[in-house]
């Protein structure tokens, strides 16, 4: 018999039959509330005990950087070092290469309470702790109901990989926040009932409303990395095909409102960069360096990140070094496509190459115990989860005719998370990449939990896996 479809709310397991213990709404709050509380306390905890001190720790090179930056800008410096630095900017010259957001963002706090990154690191573990799993819990409820929301918190709250970045000052906590927003907001906006039922008062001020708020996020993940701006037609292309009814009237405003929003919020960074170096950079100076260090002929076949090179700076022509910053880039880039060009057979073996490292998550000897340890219990313990998870979902929507199997907020996260992923395959690949593919990944596990649980009647009688009505 075939899986019978449902609305988006219905949990992938029956609420009728007692699989699992019957959380009811109020169980789920106080669950959610106790979970959100563990979240905060173990991400709190290496906050503190990271402290003021800001070094390089396996996966976080970046926060040296960050915190120089921060220091030279409450300075009176602007976006500039004191030194020659990473990867290859002069001192005292203008840099693009790092996110202004989090720079900001750290200047602030340096600058109320005297450059102490120990308050910095607590205010991020306390922000993100709660919104990753609040965000969470709400996608997963979107898409299979409330006891596997509650699974799915608790697996955010205590995911190492997100306790250990939530620490750092780097943008990895934020950006992995903000795109969990992104989605969870484009998936409630495509189930609002006014679509089918219109009250068009109500649909005018959601169309703004879903408008502003989906445009501060969007703007807000692409001034965190910019990287994001490459997924944006991904997320605008579902809301418009989940949208069955009314789709013009209703989803092209709230694309166009956050768009333009969006587009605020990145302008002004980029008259910057022009009064800066005289040419046009949109925001950031770095995917040039990226794309040009990832496939130089001098890897073969077999990648390695510029940063555990001795030598890394050689691969740069000496002719080359005497431009700025942003015309750097751009040559970079632009040399960076012809390796491509002129071999692409190598550059598709180099890139395949990056796999491992990017789904990397079993122990290495080149890596200390903290490293391995993180690796092995996040994505590694996760990843038997994350394949049932998608493979039940599939099973159950494999009864749907095609524009409905569409129109399912998985298939966004699927396919986000598939382009995410080819995108770094195709240009520059380390494990903490991947962290907001693992985000949009755990309600699928948290499916998949319950499932587990359900098989060893570890609550009762049914093994039943299909998409089953309430």
């Amino acid at each position: 018999m075939q899986p019978q479809s449902v609305n988006p709310n219905t949990p992938l397991i029956s609420q009728k039959r007692r699989y699992l213990p019957a959380f009811t709404l109020l169980h789920q709050h106080w669950l959610l509330l106790a979970i959100l509380f563990a979240a905060v306390l173990v991400r709190v905890i290496p906050a503190l005990y990271l402290g003021d001190q800001v070094e390089v720790l396996p996966g976080t090179a970046d926060q040296v950087s960050y915190h120089a930056l921060a220091l030279r800008l409450i300075d009176g410096n602007g976006f500039t070092f004191g030194e020659n630095w990473w990867p290859a900017t002069k001192a005292g010259e203008p840099t693009a290469h790092w996110s202004f957001l989090y720079v900001y963002y750290l200047a602030a706090v340096y600058e109320l309470f005297n450059s102490h990154p120990v308050i910095a690191r607590v205010i991020q573990a306390i922000v993100v702790g709660i919104l990753q799993v609040v965000l969470t819990f709400a996608i997963t409820r979107r898409l299979f109901g409330g006891r596997a929301a509650v699974f799915g918190a608790a697996l955010s709250a205590f995911y190492p990989y997100f306790i250990y970045y939530s620490a750092t000052l780097m943008t990895e906590p934020f950006y992995i926040t903000v795109v969990l927003g992104v989605i969870y907001t484009a998936i409630r906006f495509t189930q609002e009932k006014n679509h089918i039922q219109p009250d068009q008062k109500r649909v005018a001020r959601n169309k703004i409303l879903y408008g502003l708020g989906l445009g501060l996020l969007i703007g807000s993940a692409v001034l965190l990395r910019q990287l994001f701006l490459a997924l944006v037609p991904v997320v605008y292309l579902w809301m418009w095909l989940a949208v069955q009814k009314n789709r013009n009237r209703v989803t092209f405003p709230v694309i166009g409102i956050s768009f333009a929003v969006a587009l605020m919020m990145i302008l002004p960074f980029t008259k910057y960069n022009y009064d800066r170096f005289d040419r046009f950079v949109l925001l950031n100076t770095n995917s040039g360096y990226a794309f040009y260090l990832a496939n130089h002929p001098f890897y073969g076949t077999n990648f390695i990140p510029a940063r555990e090179m001795d030598n890394y700076q050689s691969l740069i022509p000496e002719d080359l070094l005497v431009l700025d910053e942003a015309s750097l880039d751009q040559s970079l880039l632009k040399l960076g496509i012809q390796f491509v060009v002129d071999d692409p057979l190598r550059y598709l073996q180099l890139s395949i190459s990056r796999i491992p490292i990017y789904f990397n998550f079993w122990p290495s000897a080149d890596s200390g115990i903290l490293s391995n340890v993180t690796r092995v219990t996040s994505f590694g313990l996760l990843l038997p989860f994350f394949l049932l998870g998608i493979a039940s979902w599939l099973r159950a929507e494999t009864g749907n005719r095609f524009n409905r199997v569409v129109q399912s907020p998985g298939v966004l996260l699927l396919i986000f998370g598939i382009i995410y992923s080819l995108i770094h395959v195709f240009t520059w690949s380390l494990v903490r990449y991947r962290l907001p593919v693992d985000a949009l990944l755990i309600p699928f596990a948290a499916l998949a939990v319950m499932q587990v649980l359900a098989f060893f009647k570890l609550d009762l009688h049914h093994r039943n896996f299909g998409w089953k009505g309430s």
